[in-house]
This record gives C-alpha cells, structure tokens and sequence, in this order.
C-alpha cells in the first residue's frame, strides 16, 4: 500500500517538542485555515504532552475511571474536542503526530487517507523492530496481537485533516487505567518499550516514523523542523 498525496511535495515536518494539549490544539486550528486558504504547505506536526485525557465526539465521561482529584494530582486535564472517537490518554513518551493535509487536491478517500496513516506504524514495526502489528476494521488503531500501541482519530474541515495518531513509545500505561481507551473493555494497551523490553530513543523513533510516513503518503523527504 502506498498513497500518492504528496505527489513527490515536499512535506513540512515540525517538531514541537513538548506542549501543553490546548496550546497545540490552538496551534492545529490556525494551521488547518492556513493550509484551507493555500498559505502553506502539507504539514505534520509532532509532539508529546504532558498527561491529558481527551474526548472524543462519542466520548462520555463514564469512560473516565478515577476522581478530578487523582487527574489533578497527576497534573492531568480533561478536554472535550472535535475529533471522532471516545476517551483516550496522550502524555509523556508518546509520540503524538497532526497531519495537515489538504485531501481536495490529491486523495478523496478519507478511508484511504486512515489506511495509510496505520500502515505507517505497521511497517514502522515490521521494518525497524521486526514487530508484527496490525489493523483492526472495528477498532481503529493499529494493534499487536490484542494490545493497542497507536490510537487514531482524524477530523476533517474542509478537506484538510487534523488530529491524527498517537504512538505509545515510552508511555506509562498505568494512566490507561484511568479511562475506558476508544470505549474498548476487552483489550489492553502496549507500547514500543514493553515490546522490546528496554526504553527506546524518542528522536529516533521520530526520524524513523516521519520518513515512513514520506514514503508512504508520496511526500520528498527534506528533514524535520526542530525549531517548532
């Protein structure tokens, strides 16, 4: 499976580093009218947050299993937002990625579009670490054997996506337990780390999902943004 998106563009891929969930939001919000007026390029924005819990359009807050006073505690915050889906956690050691893309000129599939976005981490999995991953047409996401270890969940303005995916690196998933993930009682999460038993290196973990990510959507490769 392989897109052609980007059609040999280049794609702008900015590393965030770490920011606050409303302050990258906000930054996605701005981007999506920019990329919808043509005042910018296809965009991938990367970043990890600190602990957070976001709700999807079909989240409800029965799916969050522990008081405001342990979120607080945690330094955790709940935000409500326009992407689909239920209750999910991003935080520390996950890689959480925004594409920007502008489907109008390029894919009219937002099926197709979600597709490549998992076969991202797949092949990610299969060529780096020899993990076998896979998709799920029931749950979206990319699963080994019955654990999660990349969320997905896009929204659309215009044709221009935003949201995106969240790849579990290093991420402490013990803070799971304080949701129902994707509204899913029967499955458990695993992360990059658990897989290989040692904690892995974030820039290259970066490097190696923003190339694949490239190839695959059809985009030229010209490195990543780490000024933000």
């Amino acid at each position: 499976m392989k897109g052609t998106l980007g059609r040999n563009h280049p794609l702008t891929i900015r590393d965030l580093g770490s920011m606050d969930y409303r302050a990258a939001l906000n930054l996605q919000h701005t981007l999506v009218a920019q990329r919808q007026r043509g005042e910018i390029s296809d965009t991938l924005l990367l970043v990890e947050h600190p602990p957070v819990i976001t709700m999807g359009k079909s989240g409800v807050m029965e799916h969050v299993l522990v008081s405001p006073e342990v979120l607080s505690a945690a330094g955790a915050t709940v935000e409500r937002i326009e992407r689909g889906g239920e209750a999910t956690y991003h935080g520390p050691g996950q890689l959480v990625g925004y594409p920007i893309l502008d489907l109008r000129a390029h894919l009219r599939s937002l099926k197709t579009f979600v597709n490549l976005l998992e076969e991202v981490f797949v092949r990610y999995l299969d060529q780096e670490f020899s993990i076998a991953a896979h998709r799920d047409d029931e749950h979206r996401g990319v699963w080994v054997n019955n654990e999660k270890i990349t969320a997905v969940g896009i929204a659309v303005q215009q044709r221009v996506t935003f949201h995106g995916f969240a790849f579990n690196v290093n991420t402490d998933l013990s803070h799971f337990d304080w949701i129902i993930p994707c509204g899913i009682t029967d499955r458990g999460q695993t992360s990059l780390e658990r897989l290989t038993g040692t904690p892995q290196d974030m820039s290259s973990v970066k490097e190696g999902i923003s190339r694949t990510f490239t190839e695959l959507f059809g985009y030229r490769w010209t490195g990543i943004n780490s000024t933000g």
